[in-house]
């Protein structure tokens, strides 16, 4: 096409030495990403072993490629989740109750970093940090604005948490039995999932061994007194942000999650007991085709490992039931609005993957936090695939694709590569400690940005058909915000009985250097006024703090 005066064409250019597009399907370990085949067909499957009855069989049963409910959106749609929070609990109080009168059907929380290390909101290292990037919880006075109003009987709960995630369970059940509501019938789920921050999050306090110790506690509690509660959320979403592949994403996230199941199991609990409270979290990238079979490789393959490698009995114990959140990592600064089409796209994916909550972020996230506009946009965008696309009304529309069955089984074989080398390492933990996993990732996150800078794949408005775009509005949270928690924080501390806080400070580092269970501690001891903040603070005492391992 000719391009008028003045104007100069932006065609995209791929490098011709290479004779095929940028790759885009990644394998396993060593192995480079490689592109689409030209044409699948029964042939490709053949090639692949793969047998449908072995391989696809029905929804809700195993292998569960098809999905964990027989009847999947027909019987009931993906909870719709919006992650919000930012400043106080009353800013993100008024937040919640905004989506779910828009039509939200589960909480999704953001803490802000002060929180998830476990430092309360006026200690010196959270300083500038408070409130923004979640909300500032430091105590149950804070947790009971947080909820205030909010139907907790009705509405299941999602806590993005890790390192503090016991003592953030321990508020939300003080809070709820305050409104009425036993631990026995409160839903949600805690994320919990502290080894990925070793790997790429960063938000970890605690050695890895000990860490292990505290989730098998909350599992053990759960299991016990919360049968409606997920008490784990074992996440390969943040490895994606950092930059591993599809295949990288579902082998290291079941990788954490054998040694979860490896944790418990060495304390003495049942796996079909624990194992139906887990659930996982995953990334929803671009690649429309490689993300609905990343979905359904994961859920056959963890079906597997638990049948397999644990003797897990019963269905619902092999069952990989997970949220979605759409890829922030893809969200771009330049025509931010060209974003609503790239999260429509990838929650279309995790739809069609079999997802049973999801998230889908807001346009403007590359910019700020998310406007009151552009929230209510990603909520939108579900209730129209919802309700509006037909999606829901087929139970795993994509399976028997030849491109979705083929890409599925790959993606298995090159998760399981990583996995069986991951246990030749010593398991997962050490494979983290030698920094095997961060290299992984490290090395996928720079071939994907050659990629681009390289211009050997194009993403639109940042190297390839870039234009001027109007400004948009970017929230911005009060630096006031910050004086006025610490103010609360203090008074709060000024009221309580010091002597009884004390008390359950020690019986929390006494059971911390034997083996008695802690989440009764923790709940005993925010109900009588002890935060986050002390709590963590004498867990260090006992366990230390975790030094990262650096990797090059």
């Amino acid at each position: 096409m000719a391009a008028r005066d003045g104007e100069k064409l932006d065609e995209p250019r791929v490098r011709a030495d290479r004779g095929v597009r940028v790759g885009v399907l990644a394998g396993g370990p060593g192995e480079e990403a490689r592109d689409a085949d030209s044409l699948y067909d029964a042939a490709t499957l053949e090639r692949l072993g793969f047998d449908g009855e072995r391989d696809l069989g029905a929804p809700g049963v195993p292998p569960f490629t098809r999905g964990v409910q027989a009847s999947m959106y027909r019987g009931r749609l993906w909870t719709m989740r919006q992650y919000a929070g930012f400043g106080t609990a009353e800013e993100s109080n008024r937040r919640y109750r905004y989506l779910l009168e828009q039509g939200q059907t589960g909480l999704s929380v953001a803490f802000d970093l002060p929180t998830q290390m476990g430092l309360d909101s006026d200690h010196a290292r959270a300083l500038g940090e408070v409130g923004r990037v979640g909300v500032a919880i430091d105590s149950i006075a804070d947790m009971r604005t947080l909820f205030a109003g909010l139907p907790l009987a009705r509405v299941s709960t999602s806590m993005t948490i890790n390192a503090t995630a016991a003592i953030l369970l321990a508020l939300y059940i003080a809070v709820g039995e305050e409104q009425g509501v036993s631990r026995t019938a409160l839903r949600g789920t805690i994320q919990n999932d502290v080894l990925k921050e070793y790997i790429a999050r960063g938000t970890y306090i605690y050695p890895p061994r000990p860490s292990l110790r505290l989730i098998a506690d909350v599992f053990a509690f759960a299991e016990r007194e919360m049968p409606s509660f997920n008490t784990i959320s074992i996440s390969g979403y943040h490895m994606r942000e950092a930059g591993c592949t599809a295949v990288q994403e579902v082998a290291f996230t079941l990788g954490n999650g054998i040694a979860y199941v490896e944790a418990a199991t060495r304390a003495g609990l049942d796996v079909d007991g624990f194992g139906k409270q887990l659930s996982f979290f995953f990334n929803g990238h671009n690649n429309f085709i490689e993300e609905i079979a990343k979905f359904r490789a994961a859920r056959r393959l963890w079906g597997r490992i638990m049948g397999e490698r644990f003797g897990a009995k019963t269905d619902k114990a092999k069952a990989l039931r997970f949220h979605c959140q759409t890829a922030g990592v893809t969200l771009q600064a330049q025509q931010p609005q060209l974003n609503v089409v790239r999260v429509a796209l990838q929650a279309a994916a995790a739809v069609l993957g079999g997802c049973q909550s999801l998230h889908t972020n807001s346009f403007d996230e590359a910019l700020g936090l998310p406007t009151e506009e552009a929230v209510t946009l990603a909520l939108r965008t579900q209730q129209v695939l919802a309700h509006e696309s037909g999606l829901a009304d087929f139970v795993d529309a994509a399976g028997g694709s030849y491109a979705v069955e083929a890409t599925t089984s790959r993606i298995e074989a090159g998760a399981r590569a990583y996995l069986e080398h991951i246990d030749r390492l010593g398991g997962m933990v050490s494979a983290i400690e030698q920094g095997y996993v961060q290299r992984e990732i490290q090395a996928a996150a720079y071939r994907y940005q050659l990629d681009i800078e390289e211009r050997r794949r194009l993403v639109v408005g940042q190297n390839a058909f870039v234009s001027e775009s109007a400004p948009i509005p970017v929230l911005r949270v009060d630096p006031e915000l910050e004086r006025a928690q610490v103010g609360r924080l203090r008074a709060f501390r000024a009221s309580r009985d010091a002597i009884a806080i004390g008390a359950s400070l020690a019986a929390v580092e006494a059971a911390a250097r034997g083996d008695d269970n802690l989440m009764p501690l923790f709940i005993h001891a925010v109900k009588l006024g002890a935060t986050v903040g002390e709590l963590s603070d004498t867990l260090r005492a006992v366990w230390g703090e975790h030094r990262e391992v650096l990797t090059i």
